[in-house]
């Protein structure tokens, strides 16, 4: 028997498992797009195993400053640090200086008189999600980036559970309005919006370029598209049992990741891995059959 009242009562939200699907789509485009002005830099400079174990260290220790850290100063750190990375993503691509300046300028102008509106927030937080996911992913491997999205998963769910740090630097850093996290509205609307940080943006955006370069551009759709689709049962799972108010979400991701690559081996057992190609948008969906 089904409840036809349980289920017109169940929530769910196709707000942020769309964008995260979209946000990650682009990032595998565009990193196609721009890989040959990065190439010539990053050739000879991979990450070593030890590399991707002291950036993870590197970034909880960094969790662990911002909780305690003025909130001036944090403001300063971030806006400079983001200024910079704007200013050299653009420069590598466009090899003018003076046109790489803009695009830090228009973000710190922004800040200060437009970020109140959410729509200029969220703009800012997937333009940085989307440039830092492209500028560190020319230093990853195949090989590096299960290590680095393992130790990363385990350091997310201590600083969120164990030491609380993830909360406590998220929370005043949206307080600052620092493009952080992915804040949406719910669809169908709730009173409640719901929100993803940059980085799990960041590691979902990485394992697809990663999963693009060593399996095609088809596979790093599919990986876009299964995060998207791990991020709504998840979603589904938390709004009608509230278990999570907040939760790592780099184990959603890691999860639809793997997923991905499960559905792969399942449709291409027998194939030979492929170079990235080009393929039209309706050819995505038989790799969800």
């Amino acid at each position: 028997m089904v409840c036809l009242h349980c289920v017109i009562r169940m929530q769910f939200d196709l707000a942020l498992p769309s964008a995260v699907f979209l946000i990650v789509t682009a990032s595998v485009f565009l990193y196609r797009k721009v890989e040959k002005a990065f190439k010539p830099l990053f050739e000879d400079q991979k990450f070593t195993a030890r590399d991707a174990v002291l950036m993870v260290a590197s970034m909880g220790i960094m969790v662990s400053i911002i909780a305690f850290l003025p909130g001036q100063a944090v403001q300063i750190g971030f806006m400079g640090a983001y200024s910079y990375m704007l200013f050299v993503f653009t420069y590598m691509v466009l090899k003018k200086w003076y046109l790489a300046a803009v695009l830090p300028v228009v973000f710190l102008v922004s800040y200060v008189y437009l970020f109140s509106n959410l729509a200029v927030y969220n703009l800012f937080v997937v333009v940085f999600a989307v440039v830092i996911t492209i500028y560190i992913s020319s230093f990853f491997t195949w090989k590096t980036v299960w290590l680095f999205a393992a130790i990363l998963t385990v350091m997310d769910v201590i600083h969120v559970y164990l030491t609380g740090f993830m909360k406590q630097a998220a929370v005043g850093m949206i307080e600052l309005k620092l493009p952080v996290m992915l804040i949406l509205p719910r669809v169908p609307p709730s009173l409640h919006p719901i929100g993803l940080g940059t980085g799990d943006l960041f590691l979902a955006g990485l394992l697809a370029i990663q999963t693009a370069k060593k399996l095609g551009q088809k596979a790093g759709i599919l990986v876009a598209a299964m995060n998207g689709v791990a991020m709504f049962v998840f979603e589904v799972i938390s709004f009608n049992t509230g278990f999570a108010d907040f939760f790592p979400a780099t184990i959603v991701v890691v999860a639809g990741w793997l997923a991905s690559l499960g559905a792969i081996q399942l449709t291409n057992s027998g194939r030979k891995p492929h170079g990235i190609d080009i393929v039209v948008v309706e050819d995505y969906w038989k790799y969800l059959a």
